[in-house]
């Protein structure tokens, strides 16, 4: 197992370093964006990587946008690292973990699709029967499917803030009543087509979290898509509404931090060697049971 949780290249100029995420400016069109094995839980990095974990996210992302591209075009130009221009040409690092995409500019909203009620949307259901603004009925439990996915929005937070949902006015002031309408269609379009196919192979894809950028006025699908970091992947098996359910992303981690006495503020715990590894085991058994395909690093 070998993990990369920083990158840097000679003549490559990095212009952001988010949670998981490095970010090098190509030219005037394009960027690249390669997917580091870092973890982040409750908006903190955590010092131990996950190895591998920046691999299977890219690949999953890779597979969905490829499968999506008649719904909705997306950011990806190539993925080959014999394709990319120099520096970053032949590079083994960014094998699996890379792609080279063409810039757009990124909404000023997040478009968070969910298909059951959990995390944020169930506390915030608890306290006002709604999320977004969106009234749900009554006597909802936790994990329980809703009727219809429902498209709720939040603010983009600043490293280390949360994110806030916010209600279908206030994004449409964000970003335009147009821009607005085309996401929440296509954020619910994809959504609808990815939980039908992930059910298929035995995994609920509870809820989901999507970018959207603006390139030469067209809305296009941006950034990771469909990944166990940006959504709530439920194993269909173990599934059992009334509770918080075991799940292939990094609630794993989270779960362990909870048993801990730590702030939620960086730095953030070492992690011990038995969680890394779990974690590990349940990044790549996502990806092996959603695309068929076998996992190598």
């Amino acid at each position: 197992m070998s993990a990369l949780s920083n990158y840097e290249i000679s003549g490559g100029r990095k212009i952001s370093s988010g949670k998981v995420r490095e970010i090098f400016d190509v030219d005037d069109d394009h960027l690249m964006m390669v997917t580091t094995d870092r973890l982040s839980a409750f908006d903190v990095v955590m010092p131990d990587p996950i190895p591998d974990k920046g691999a299977v996210l890219n690949r999953i992302s890779l597979w969905w946008f490829d499968k999506m591209k008649s719904v909705m075009k997306n950011h990806v130009v190539s993925s080959d690292i014999n394709e990319y221009p120099a520096p970053f040409k032949g590079d083994i690092r960014l094998k699996d973990r890379s792609m080279l995409v063409i810039k757009a500019r990124p909404l000023t909203i997040e478009c968070i699709v969910r298909g059951y009620i959990s995390g944020s949307g169930w506390k915030e259901y608890k306290e006002k029967g709604s999320i977004s603004g969106i009234k749900l009925p009554a006597a909802l439990k936790e994990s329980d499917k809703l009727s219809e996915p429902i498209f709720t929005p939040s603010t983009k937070a600043e490293m280390g803030q949360h994110d806030e949902n916010v209600s279908e006015e206030v994004a449409k002031n964000l970003v335009g009543t147009e821009i607005f309408n085309k996401v929440k269609e296509a954020a619910l379009k994809i959504y609808k087509t990815a939980a039908d196919e992930a059910l298929k192979k035995g995994i609920i894809i509870a809820d989901t979290k999507f970018e959207f950028g603006i390139r030469n006025g067209e809305v296009i699908l941006i950034d990771e898509v469909l990944t166990p970091d940006s959504s709530r992947f439920w194993p269909l098996d173990k599934y059992a509404p009334g509770k918080a359910q075991p799940s292939y992303d990094k609630q794993f981690v989270r779960d362990y931090l909870e048993t801990l006495d730590w702030g939620k503020k960086a730095p953030g715990p070492k992690l011990p060697e038995e969680i890394i590894s779990k974690t590990r085991e349940k990044y790549i058994e996502a990806y092996e049971r959603l695309t068929g395909l076998k996992f190598s690093s």
